[in-house]
């Protein structure tokens, strides 16, 4: 059966106008049609937040769940029901701050979840304080004179988590958003995917530089397996190794690398999915970390069968019947 994108889509977003989960909801509704899984096979699940409103607007399963508790919920839904398509969707602060614990060991286990983490640098439901994503200096209601700590990268945590796929787009790319999104389905296993959008009312323009076709042009590097590394307005450039680090040469530069999200070593990896963060390289967009590895609940279900296989009972009839058995009358 196929699918279009108004068959996973119900109501009328409660969403600031210009806020970067509008253009998100439209590439997820989009991504899943082009996906087919049938509306009643998925469950989209969310923890607290401006983003994490997002279930309702799906015509599929779903659970606004309490603050943080997103992976957890997620986690059991998927070991439950294996045969579900579980989408999880997160803001900064409510999966990296209340929920960090959660995201790390959702991605440790290599729950076969597709991770969403609408990356605004700021909580904007409880009305504009500073998020773990938010950077030294920021100031916000909560931090007044500043913040005076460093934050999270999101694939730094991903990727010391042992994480096995992480990707990023911009929320207003949506040919690349579904891109992404369609990779993470397809991965088995923990998928992270980053979504860089603005907060319209309380930290406009934290992701201005790629926020534009014009400015991802100038300020971001597509990659993609198999192909090299180039970008620039024109493709003029291209990235090189150098030493342990990296450094910008010409696309015509035999030094190029070609990208390889499928090495298991991630050292490479996490040099470019760092990049961008005022030091003069590209912020990197696309799956940057796509590496199989066995999942949690497959393992779980491999368990509970092997188990089983040695029982002399399966369930609690033939466990009753395992021992003497009398009959009252």
């Amino acid at each position: 059966m196929e699918y279009t994108a108004k068959d996973y889509s119900k109501g009328k977003p409660r969403w600031c106008p210009g806020c970067g989960d509008h253009f998100f909801l439209a590439s997820l509704h989009k991504a899943m049609a082009e996906i087919g899984v049938a509306p009643e096979d998925i469950a989209v699940i969310s923890g607290i937040g401006c983003s994490s409103r997002l279930p309702h607007y799906m015509a599929t399963y779903g659970m606004n769940t309490i603050h943080g508790r997103a992976a957890a919920i997620a986690t059991g839904a998927k070991v439950a029901n294996p045969k579900l398509t579980v989408w999880q969707v997160s803001g900064d602060g409510d999966g990296l701050a209340i929920g960090g614990n959660h995201f790390i060991h959702a991605n440790r286990r290599n729950i076969d979840l597709n991770m969403i983490l609408l990356n605004n640098r700021i909580y904007g439901l409880t009305k504009g304080q500073y998020s773990p994503t938010s950077p030294r200096g920021f100031v916000s209601k909560s931090s007044p004179y500043g913040t005076v700590e460093d934050p999270f990268r999101p694939a730094e945590l991903c990727f010391g988590a042992r994480g096995h796929f992480f990707a990023r787009a911009v929320a207003t790319d949506a040919p690349a958003t579904i891109e992404v999104l369609k990779a993470a389905y397809n991965h088995k296993g923990a998928s992270v995917c980053e979504i860089l959008q603005n907060c319209v009312i309380f930290n406009n323009g934290t992701h201005d530089s790629v926020y534009t076709k014009e400015g991802r042009a100038k300020n971001a590097i597509y990659l993609k397996h198999g192909e090299k590394m180039i970008f620039g307005e024109n493709n003029e450039f291209g990235l090189a190794q150098e030493g342990f680090g990296l450094r910008i040469v010409a696309a015509d530069d035999p030094a190029v690398l070609v990208h390889d999200a499928h090495c298991i070593d991630n050292t490479l990896q996490l040099k470019l999915a760092l990049m961008g963060d005022g030091d003069g390289f590209p912020i990197a967009l696309g799956v940057i970390r796509d590496v199989e590895a066995p999942t949690y609940n497959d393992a779980v279900d491999a368990q509970i069968e092997e188990v089983k296989a040695k029982k002399p009972y399966h369930n609690f009839a033939e466990l009753l019947e395992t021992n003497d058995i009398w009959e009252v009358k």
